[in-house]
């Protein structure tokens, strides 16, 4: 491929820069440095004791004093090094049922200590304690228990996914303010964690306050942030002698009641065109360890009505668009299933696979009654654990059940249209802990459906392997996916292997992947594009000590280069980078920028197998800096611009997200995005040949259009203490689409001039969502939430072009309203046994 001679020399400068920087972040990282303390790991011996202290937030038993302390706390953000101003005194007991940790946070006044309370899980801005326990020793996998000085509760699980704050434990917990100190006080039983069986353990062990009035954050054993890893940096705790798992067995039985408010047309309609339904039902999750190592998670007939709505957009692109997962049961233990990221949860219970069926033409003279748009999920399992010698084992399971569609023919006649066949889906996983934080993976994805509807399966791999020093690492993944058909079978793969340094203020990474033309993992997983062979690479440089007016500095440059796997052709380059930091007066700022130097195919907007669209040449940059968050007004302020090298084709996007503290129960945040797309370039419909059959003679049409968007989304919440929350959520998003001109695709890629006229040129779309959530943690692990959701979505032909109109049409429109009362019971056995023996 020939680059035009401009664009050469605009590659060749850029590249140049680039190798000047990287040079330059290597000097530095060469240079000789001055010494620095070393910080050696930390061991802390705990006392095993025969009464349990009172989890009241008061060290008032004679045993605390006993015990051994943690101290000396060692600054890790927002600068590395040094020891704490304000001592942090921490103690480790532990007997038969639990292990309990008492800390004193020592400061200057009770006004220095931050309190804002939260939701369960949620910090905000306030001071916390946290305690870490790495129970099998393999520095990769972990537990974290934190607790604010209000007493709100959060957990997480660690791994080589990172951290994850959606798994949720049960524990007791509680704080108290005393003099110029604030004390944490916290019961972890061992039900609630996993180890294996030896008559003397060594756990993992580390400590992490935040002392948010200077935005500080210590941990006990040094956590390095240069230094690739975060489980292999903690300290060591020993002295637990003679202690079993315990049975681990607990049900969380559920009544709910819900009223479902719709709006229908002609005979259905009742209530002025809505139509409403009842439902009362029941369901139960249920854990138990199989032994000290395995637990089974179950959940039968699972009620996901009260999650969180989505955030619905208008899709103009050729994927399809991906959502969060608000759902427990998908949410809690899943660091195993998640691993290689084979698994979108999101497909169980998700659109039916024949949804779109029903609008075809062989349904041409049918009403469309009822088409549900998301699948029931019948029951759930998950058995998951960790061997003493590292090897993580996982098994999920999950049932859907059958959905169809209600047509009805112009007589009047009604027709039931199959859009789900019952389904299986099944992920298996093996996960091999190794030294050095490295690990070796197999994951294998299975979708079984009943019927006609093809079967499909997916098995992977994937390795990581660090040297000792923990500084450089490769790494690997692999994958063949099959879809079994009546008569044939699909199959596909892909791999992906990189080499970097992983730890330093510098460092960088290389990688090679290929996506075959038949990889396709979208039965259970999610993949935008295949048919693909990438090259990357990327260089980093962080400065973490204060210089000029800033607290910190991270950069991050690289490039991409692709090729199509079939046929080995050219499709894309792009050079990207970003700036960011933070001052030392607490305001975060960044600058992001992404250019494609040369014209690029792009193989999947044209919609059609064979054909593709040149890409113009185009940069883009992005600007965004955020205050400090502990004011009680903060706020957020972005802008973006695209240039295309193409017509007059442009995009720019503005946002702002101010939020507001009233005091520590009561907040609020608001956001603003609204963008403009100036002579976009798009798919816009296919024209078959004037015979009517399919041949290479139909035309693909494409628009040139503009694109208006605005997103509004406001948020509030009040905490009525550290176990009952209101919280409200309510999101306006409209766009339009006006198509100015159209194009018909050359099979060179190229766009020239059609007389083509749409009967429908534009499209107008709102949605709208609302979420009141009453949430009270009654008793531990047991819930009582009360929920109104209301939502809307549209999408019309006829532009409405000011934004309040739309907005006036969706709160006058018919909305889709739900409400619903959920109440959720924990019963532990052993908790159970002991009050059944003591009457």
């Amino acid at each position: 491929m020939n680059f035009p001679l401009y664009t050469v020399s605009r590659l060749t400068l850029l590249c140049f820069f680039l190798g000047c920087l990287c040079c330059t972040a290597n000097a530095q990282e060469q240079q000789p440095k001055k010494e620095t303390t070393k910080y050696p790991q930390k061991t802390l011996q705990t006392l095993r004791i025969t009464e349990p202290p009172k989890i009241d937030g008061v060290l008032d038993e004679a045993i605390w004093l006993q015990a051994e302390v943690a101290t000396q706390f060692i600054k890790n953000r927002p600068n590395p090094g040094g020891i704490e101003k304000h001592p942090t005194e921490v103690r480790v007991l532990y007997d038969d049922v639990a292990i309990y940790i008492g800390a004193v946070m020592h400061d200057v006044s009770q006004d220095s200590i931050f309190k804002e309370l939260g939701r369960r899980d949620d910090i905000g801005n306030t001071d916390f304690f946290g305690i870490f326990l790495d129970t099998y020793k393999d520095e990769i996998n972990g537990f974290g228990f934190f607790i604010t000085p209000a007493g709100v509760q959060l957990d997480a699980r660690y791994s080589s996914n990172g951290e994850d704050f959606s798994w949720n434990a049960v524990w007791e917990s509680n704080a108290s303010l005393q003099g110029t100190d604030w004390v944490a006080e916290i019961k972890i039983p061992y039900s609630a964690i996993r180890f294996g069986s030896k008559p003397e353990q060594v756990w993992g062990l580390n400590f992490m306050r935040n002392r948010q009035s200077t935005r500080e954050g210590f941990f006990w054993n040094h956590v390095e942030p240069a230094k690739n890893g975060f489980v292999n940096q903690w300290g060591l705790l020993r002295g637990l002698q003679n202690i079993e798992s315990p049975l681990r067995l607990s049900l969380t039985p559920y009544i709910s009641g819900y009223m479902e408010r719709y709006p229908v047309t002609g005979a259905e309609s009742e209530n002025g065109g809505h139509k409403q339904e009842f439902n009362f039902s029941g369901g139960l999750d249920l854990k138990y360890g199989i032994n000290d190592a395995f637990t089974l998670d179950m959940t039968l007939i699972p009620d996901f009505s009260q999650v969180q709505s989505d955030n619905r957009v208008l899709n103009l692109s050729p994927f399809e668009q991906q959502f969060n997962e608000n759902r427990p049961f998908f949410l809690e233990g899943t660091e195993l299933f998640n691993k290689g990221d084979f698994f979108y949860s999101r497909r169980i219970g998700g659109s039916p696979i024949n949804y779109g069926a029903v609008y075809d033409e062989k349904y041409a003279g049918y009403e469309v009654l009822e088409n549900p748009r998301q699948t029931k999920m019948i029951n759930g399992t998950k058995v998951s654990g960790r061997t003493q010698s590292g090897l993580g084992i996982g098994i999920f399971n999950a049932v859907v059940g059958r959905q169809s569609a209600v047509l009805q023919d112009s007589e009047g006649r009604k027709v039931e249209v199959e859009t789900q066949p019952f389904t299986n889906y099944n992920i298996a996983v093996f996960d091999q802990s190794l030294k050095n934080n490295s690990f070796v993976t197999l994951v294998n994805t299975n979708v079984m459906r009943q019927g006609g509807t093809y079967d499909a399966n997916l098995t992977g791999a994937l390795f990581q392997l660090q040297n000792k020093d923990n500084k450089y690492a490769v790494d690997g993944k692999a994958a063949l996916s099959q879809r079994f058909f009546s008569g044939n079978t699909n199959t596909g793969y892909m791999y992906r292997v990189g080499f970097g340094k992983v730890s330093g203020n510098f460092q960088y990474r290389v990688s090679h992947s290929v996506e075959s033309d038949t990889y396709n993992p979208n039965d259970l997983g999610i993949l935008f594009r295949n048919n693909n062979m990438e090259q990357e690479v990327n260089f980093s440089y962080m400065k973490l000590e204060p210089f000029w007016k800033l607290l910190n500095l991270y950069t991050n440059f690289g490039a991409e280069y692709s090729r199509r796997y079939k046929p080995n052709t050219f499709q894309n380059f792009v050079i990207y980078g970003n700036v960011n930091g933070r001052f030392k007066n607490f305001t975060s700022a960044g600058l992001n920028f992404n250019l494609e130097p040369v014209e690029t195919y792009d193989f999947f907007e044209p919609r059609v197998e064979g054909h593709y669209y040149t890409f113009p040449v185009n940069y883009s940059a992005n600007g965004w800096f955020s205050t400090d968050y502990r004011k009680r007004l903060a706020m957020e302020v972005g802008v973006f611009y695209r240039h295309f090298e193409e017509n007059d084709r442009r995009s720019v996007n503005f946002f702002i997200s101010p939020r507001f503290r009233v005091n520590n129960q009561l907040s609020f945040s608001y956001s603003i995005d609204t963008g403009k797309s100036y002579d976009d370039i798009g798919y816009f419909t296919r024209l078959a040949a004037v015979d009517g059959t399919e041949t290479p003679e139909e035309k693909i049409i494409f628009g040139l259009r503009d694109v208006n968007s605005i997103y509004n989304s406001l948020s509030g919440s009040y905490i009525f203490n550290n176990r009952m929350s209101l919280a409200l959520r309510v999101r306006h998003n409209w766009s339009e689409v006006m198509n100015k001109q159209f194009f018909a695709l050359e099979p060179n890629g190229e766009l020239v001039s059609d007389p083509y006229q749409a009967e429908k040129p534009a499209l107008n779309y709102n949605s709208f969502n609302m979420d009141l959530v009453y949430s009270w943690w009654f008793a531990p692990g047991s819930e009582i939430s009360i929920v109104w959701k209301n939502s809307f979505e549209e999408n019309v032909n006829v532009v409405q072009p000011r934004y309040f109109d739309n907005f006036s049409h969706t709160m006058s429109s018919p909305q889709t309203s739900i409400f619903s009362v959920k109440v959720l019971y924990y019963i532990d056995y052993l908790t159970l046994k002991k009050t059944l023996t003591k009457s």
